[in-house]
């Protein structure tokens, strides 16, 4: 195949959740990790193609919606002073964080702030923090590094390079959060109904795929890498069945034409020089262990957790929010009692309602009606 709509052709789509009945003889549960494969289900109907056998279960792979209260509240603190200009993706800008307590008006949301006279800017990539905190030398440029391992490259980049030239009034704020402890911690709950995973391609892309490996093998689960087209998914939904019926465990990879194995090796030499492994809050679902990048000794000075004060903030997770067992496929967005009325777009009380792959916005989007 050689261009995108090949991927959307309808016709094709059909023969292969056709192909996906065929083959189906009892009930299976399969998990999409990535946000951006769970706007694709719902906008094109994906799940409803499928024969009734086959549940598709939401998975926790929306970087903005898994960022933790607590950090969204650091970032609020962060960008407050006068002294900085944050600066970030603009999918960050309207997360809420922690409701006004203790008699003190607080921001909600980093747009509140912007809205009260702060210097956020919105920008396409940590290079463009940096070259700003080039241009203003007496200004504090922090960059809000959130995402999976895939954007973990540019922000290390971005780090190496304010090392490497001498900018020393650049830091991040570091949310990066990883794929292989999330799918552990999901098949170690008691909860758990899941038999098959499609794991997102963009991370791979990036990491490789052999991390996977020995979870399919301790917890007998198939695990499909898959791209982001309708063909892609309801390829990757047909591996992990094949797999599923004939008693087989392995890790696939559908997205051939982006992962390897070993993914991409300079990005990953990069990732280890800059960051390190540490536990990390996902919005929702608590710590996971071994499951965060935080920067390495040699580049803490760029760590604006610590360049601010902040490391030791600690803030409760607002409870009316359902958002935790949305992002662990327990509960459907409108399963959730305030969807649609107390929780929008416009107004919401969690970032799965905000994010451009949050579950609950792509159900409000699409599903709403």
């Amino acid at each position: 195949m050689k261009y995108l709509d090949e991927y959307r052709d309808a016709e094709t789509c059909r023969k292969v959740a056709d192909s996906i009945a065929k083959i189906t003889t009892r009930p299976w549960s399969i998990m999409e990790i990535c946000g951006g494969q769970t706007h694709t289900i719902i906008k094109y109907g994906i799940d409803e193609l499928l024969p009734k056998e086959i549940t598709l279960i939401h998975g926790p792979g929306c970087p903005v919606c898994v960022t933790s209260v607590e950090l969204i509240d650091k970032a609020i603190e962060i960008a407050s002073r006068p002294e900085v200009i944050f600066c970030s993706f603009g999918d960050m800008l309207r997360v809420p964080g922690s409701s006004a307590g203790g008699g003190t008006e607080v921001a909600r949301d980093l747009l509140s702030v912007k809205a009260s006279g702060g210097d956020i800017r919105i920008v396409y990539s940590p290079m463009d923090a940096l070259e700003i905190a080039r241009k203003e030398p007496d200004k504090e440029i922090v960059f809000f590094a959130v995402g999976f391992e895939t954007t973990a490259p540019a922000n290390a980049m971005a780090v190496y390079q304010a090392r490497k030239q001498g900018i020393p009034n650049f830091s991040i704020l570091v949310s990066h959060v990883l794929v292989p402890p999330a799918i552990e911690a999901i098949l170690s709950s008691p909860d758990v109904r899941i038999q098959g995973f499609l794991a997102a391609g963009h991370v791979c892309t990036v990491m490789g795929y052999w991390e996977y490996e020995p979870i399919a093998k301790k917890y007998g689960v198939p695990i499909v890498v898959t791209g982001f087209e309708p063909l892609d998914i309801l390829q990757g939904i047909h591996m992990v069945v094949c797999q599923l019926e004939a008693g087989r465990a392995e890790v696939e990879n559908q997205y051939a034409r982006s992962v390897r194995r070993e993914g991409n090796e300079p990005a990953r030499k990069l990732i280890s020089e800059v960051f390190r492994v540490v536990p990390r809050k996902w919005r929702g679902v608590g710590e996971i262990p071994r499951s965060g990048l935080g920067l390495t000794e040699a580049y803490k000075e760029h760590d604006a957790e610590l360049r601010f004060g902040l490391a030791g903030m600690t803030v409760e997770e607002p409870s009316e929010c359902i958002s935790g067992l949305v992002l662990q496929g327990i509960k459907k967005p409108h399963e959730c009692p305030a969807f649609g009325t107390r929780c929008t777009p416009e107004r919401p009380l969690g970032a799965t309602m905000v994010s451009s792959e949050g579950a609950c916005a792509a159900y409000y989007r699409y599903r709403r009606l």
